[in-house]
């Protein structure tokens, strides 16, 4: 081919100045671009081979070398995919319109790093510009009778392009580094970058220094025909196999099949905890995970984690990354997940997301609610399943993920509706119930049900009509079942285990129950759910004494209670110099456990319904404990 000198064809001024500066928020990311454009170029070749356009050599292995030489400044970028003709390099490279520069520099000319684009434009190739003063492209492409190209640009709006050497297929991009970059050509900087970005690619990646003088030892049986031999050694024993030190080999860094690209079934307990310690470089067990993959209405696959979290020491923010066809493109997405799930650590590979867009526009976006919409639904399938099939791990579980779940339930109707079944509430004795089960429990007193089927049998006994004929006064059953549902079903709750110790007692004593409710979030969501389950209501502990701790008295026994309400009452009205203060005392049927004064507004300097106890030291005479804001009183 004819040599051939020419301008870029860029519809706009300094385009290579707006790309060193702001297309890519992280001079790293050219590593990336390069990378997943040479990806590309063998994903092609092969499909030409399937298509029968093209014969693929017998011991062909798709491969992307990265080769550093930190002599000469220079990053080599070597694939051996679809190659290029010089036309193609004329139309793909030299013809940058055809990429959208002139469309991304009119829109975003005016934005600042604040509003980061995310993804790209067709521009991956030069990103080399941002750390390059030079860039060579070395290709040759698979048609037939194609002849080799090189192509080479300074960083300015000129390039040249002639016939080049090359004699295999594939491409070659050499980067010459701008002095502040020298880094880059560091084997050891250059391998985190490209871990960072590129250690989940379809296409096996390997690194590499040139001219190393670098050995390793391997068996002669392990040689390959690309090893260099630099000494054979020896073996000390005739029976121990021929070693021989070779030129170290290139690194592999990627692994091509990720673990969130398998089918859930193939994947193995260890093999999840594995690529949680890998990716996220967290060696605490997480509590459990969530595979996701879907190829209907949209391609996502990925695995979520829910990490074991010290609420008390440690941040609770989550890491989701994203990528692309196994393509790296953000380390923490936040958009595609539900607010109350940021505590989730893990990946997400949706090939459908739009990428070339703003992170505030991707927020607005359709599509972006509907992959939160999944999410949100697998993440309750998978509680509800374990609530219903490892409930004791469930069990385990829960204190841990319980606000968080709490919190999706106020936020996300739909998620509150597939999981109000599933909420655990632990009860006085430790044990964890779904809502139905606590509804289930202190439906009967067990002291009340002796003296209740008497008084049935003696009704049965005693009513008859005019005629003498026995009656019954039971109701048809659908008007019983109209009354018990009106009924509304309590679930007493208790908020401070040491404070309200005697309530628990005395629950415990009437073999009734009461659930624990400590966290903050508890008051928002058990109003929650007492709005969206009509006949539940949840009292609290000590609210009030109910008829089952009541003992029934005699009118005898009224006149006596009611004489020591009063004298209590003057003894309060004298120890708080209150006047208006009402006191009521009952009877309990527990007579081992001391009477209980529930003091209410006004009096100011008392929390609202602050239990104090106190206990009769004579017939008519009362010791009064109580706490103030000052400490402990006592008087008679």
């Amino acid at each position: 081919m004819a040599e051939k000198h020419g301008s870029l064809s860029i519809n706009s001024e300094n385009i290579f100045p707006i790309i060193k500066k702001w297309l890519y928020s992280d001079h790293d990311i050219f590593f990336r671009e390069l990378i997943s454009n040479g990806c590309d170029a063998i994903t092609k070749l092969k499909k030409l081979d399937m298509m029968g356009e093209y014969t693929l050599p017998e011991d062909y292995k798709g491969k992307i070398e990265v080769i550093v030489n930190p002599e000469e400044k220079t990053l080599k970028f070597i694939d051996n995919g679809i190659g290029m003709t010089a036309d193609e390099v004329e139309e793909y490279i030299n013809q940058i319109a055809f990429s959208g520069a002139t469309d991304f520099i009119e829109k975003y000319k005016d934005k600042t790093n604040e509003d980061q684009i995310i993804g790209h434009f067709g521009l991956g190739f030069y990103s080399a510009f941002m750390v390059a003063n030079e860039v060579h492209i070395d290709t040759l492409s698979w048609q037939k009778d194609a002849k080799p190209v090189h192509w080479e640009c300074d960083g300015g709006t000129e390039f040249d392009m002639t016939e080049g050497t090359k004699t295999d297929v594939g491409t070659t991009i050499t980067l010459f580094l701008n002095e502040d970059v020298l880094e880059f050509c560091n084997e050891y900087r250059a391998r985190e970058v490209i871990k960072k970005y590129c250690s989940f690619m379809p296409t096996e990646i390997y690194l590499s220094r040139e001219n190393t003088t670098e050995t390793q030892t391997i068996k002669a049986s392990e040689k390959l025909d690309t090893d260099v031999v630099v000494e054979e050694i020896k073996p000390e024993k005739e029976e121990d196999e021929l070693k021989l030190k070779i030129r170290k080999r290139p690194e592999l860094l990627n692994e091509t099949q990720p673990l969130w690209m398998k089918h859930p079934n193939e994947c193995t307990k260890e093999e999840y905890l594995e690529f949680y310690r890998k990716v996220f470089q967290d060696y605490k067990e997480p509590l459990f995970w969530i595979h996701l993959n879907m190829d209907y209405p949209f391609n996502l696959k990925g695995i979520l984690y829910f990490p074991k979290i010290n609420m008390e020491y440690e941040s609770i923010e989550g890491v989701i990354k994203l990528y692309n066809n196994q393509v790296f493109i953000a380390d923490n997405i936040k958009e595609v997940i539900p607010e109350f799930l940021m505590l989730l650590k893990g990946v997400i590979d949706c090939p459908d997301l739009p990428l070339n867009v703003s992170r505030s526009a991707l927020q607005n976006d359709g599509f972006v609610k509907k992959i939160s919409d999944y999410i949100t639904k697998k993440v309750a399938d998978k509680l509800s399943g374990m609530c219903k099939t490892e409930k004791e791990e469930y069990d385990k579980y829960w204190d841990d993920i319980s606000p968080f779940i709490k919190f999706g339930c106020l936020k996300d109707d739909k998620f509150c509706e597939k999981m109000t079944d599933y909420i655990l509430f632990k009860n006085l004795d430790g044990k964890y119930l779904t809502l139905p089960e606590c509804l289930e429990v202190n439906k009967t007193d067990p002291d009340e049900a002796g003296e209740n089927e008497t008084e049935e049998k003696a009704s049965d006994t005693e009513v008859v009509d005019e005629n003498g004929n026995v009656v019954s006064e039971e109701k048809p059953d659908s008007e019983e079942n109209a009354e018990e549902e009106k009924k509304e079903k309590i679930i007493y709750y208790v908020t401070d285990e040491k404070q309200q110790a005697q309530y628990i007692n005395m629950f415990k004593a009437a073999k009734m129950d009461a659930v624990i409710l400590t966290h903050n979030i508890d008051q928002p969501f058990i109003s929650q759910l007492e709005a969206k389950n009509e006949g539940i209501k949840f009292m609290r502990i000590d609210a009030d004494l109910t008829d089952t701790f009541k003992a029934k008295t005699s009118k005898k026994a009224e006149k006596e209670l009611s004489d020591a309400a009063e004298a209590i009452s003057k003894v309060m009205k004298k120890v708080l110099k209150k006047d208006k203060i009402a006191v009521k005392v009952e009877k309990l049927k527990n007579r081992k456990i001391a009477s209980i004064v529930t003091l209410c507004p006004p009096l100011y300097f008392l929390p609202v319904q602050k239990s104090i106890q106190f206990a009769p030291s004579g017939k008519y005479t009362w010791r009064v404990l109580a706490t103030f804001s000052n400490g402990w009183e006592s008087t008679e």
